[in-house]
């Protein structure tokens, strides 16, 4: 069948849905004034933490910029607006035997467009996506040949805005499996390939070893460290490396710890204030992007709360917490080795960038590209570099099965 394709269903004959109409459960009315109406009474009444003869980000978000986005989000930032933006959007709901799923899906611009699945993270919502998707979908709105088009599905991860938590915490079906369903038994397509940042890099990883006939090469932001090593065999890059996760970790990495090891206290506490919530995210998005501190110069305000409002409104910072807890757990399969051709991107600013060597020890790395700018929201900060580093590296993969790459 053409790589663009789907079976009856989900993938051609069903409208789109209104994205924004389902928020914590399939089939829930959208926003409601009164709903509105209270996130802007919490956010009028926030009671602010006792102020530290500190300023600015040193010791997490700042609080007077935090102020000033609250004061924002309550009395001037336009959510009706941006739902209607939202409620645009080509989103579906997939039903995986009583597990929806909720997707957005551009149609290639070309018949022979290949199927692509995008997994974004977290903090992240299906939204960080959207410009990406629309430039592979339709590269020749961007200078770029319409026979490069990829027709772009994008899932809500289960338990983030949109896609409600998989309703046990076992590892019986995983999210890399729900993946492959919907690519492959819902939509039809027998051949796709994958792109991922973050939580999605896994995802993606853990999809292509466990699917590798349907795979026709994966895209990444990030790897999984090899099961095993010796410490003697690594070069000096590698250590290198290493030691800037170390690093990082005793700088940074406090919240992975806290949503891996506790996350149902802190859940509790920023599902109640949305003013907590929003100084939970904004600190992610500022310390991992490429913005010289300057949030400004990578993410409007209506940008950040629309994320914010996302979360808040689907109750679901709770739930975007399982993967961290459940990795933990042990309840997450950990990856052992990626056959498919592999493509990593390192952009500067990530959180993560690891040299090629250490990807090889995994992956069967095809292409590494080490980009001259953004971070780890690359694909909202660089969309155009990250679709072009994309397509390249699809570009010699696009002959049915059988057939030498060009």
């Amino acid at each position: 069948m053409p790589s663009s394709s789907s079976r009856s269903g989900e993938g051609s004959s069903r409208a789109a849905r209104p994205l924004i109409a389902v928020p914590a459960v399939p089939g829930a009315p959208a926003v409601s004034d009164a709903e509105l109406a209270d996130l802007r009474e919490r956010l009028r009444r926030t009671r602010w933490a006792a102020r530290w003869p500190l300023d600015g980000w040193a010791a997490g978000t700042d609080p007077e910029e935090l102020r000033r986005l609250v004061a924002y989000w309550a009395d001037g930032y336009d959510w009706r607006a941006r739902e209607a933006e939202l409620g645009a959007l080509p989103a579906h709901l997939a039903d995986l035997d009583g597990t929806p799923l909720h997707y957005l899906r551009y149609d290639g611009e070309h018949p022979d467009a290949l199927p692509l699945v995008l997994t974004h993270g977290w903090p992240s919502t299906v939204l960080e996506l959207t410009a990406l998707a629309e430039r592979l979908a339709a590269p020749s709105r961007y200078g770029g040949e319409a026979a490069d088009a990829f027709t772009v599905i994008v899932p809500a991860l289960p338990g983030f805005p949109f896609s409600p938590q998989r309703p046990a915490l076992t590892a019986a079906e995983q999210t890399h499996d729900l993946w492959h369903r919907l690519m492959h038994d819902v939509l039809g397509f027998e051949r796709y390939a994958a792109h991922g940042g973050d939580l999605g890099a896994g995802i993606t990883s853990r999809l292509a070893e466990a699917h590798p006939e349907s795979l026709v090469g994966i895209h990444l932001l990030a790897v999984a460290a090899p099961a095993s090593y010796q410490a003697s065999e690594l070069t000096a890059e590698e250590r290198e490396y290493l030691d800037s996760l170390t690093a990082w970790q005793q700088q940074e990495g406090g919240y992975q710890h806290q949503q891996s090891t506790r996350p149902l206290t802190l859940a509790q506490g920023l599902s109640d204030s949305p003013a907590g919530l929003l100084a939970w995210l904004v600190e992610k998005y500022r310390a991992w992007s490429d913005c010289g501190g300057d949030l400004s110069t990578r993410f409007t305000d209506d940008f950040l709360l629309t994320q914010a409002s996302l979360y808040w409104f689907t109750n679901s910072i709770s739930t975007s917490f399982r993967p961290y807890y459940e990795y933990a757990q042990g309840l997450t399969h950990r990856v052992a080795r990626v056959e498919v051709p592999t493509a990593v991107a390192v952009f500067p600013a990530d959180i993560s960038r690891p040299p090629r060597s250490w990807a090889e020890r995994t992956y069967e790395v095809a292409r590494y590209t080490r980009m001259p700018r953004g971070g780890h929201f690359a694909a909202h900060e660089e969309p155009a570099l990250l679709a072009e580093d994309i397509t390249a590296f699809y570009r010699p993969y696009r002959r049915p099965p059988g057939l030498s790459p060009r």
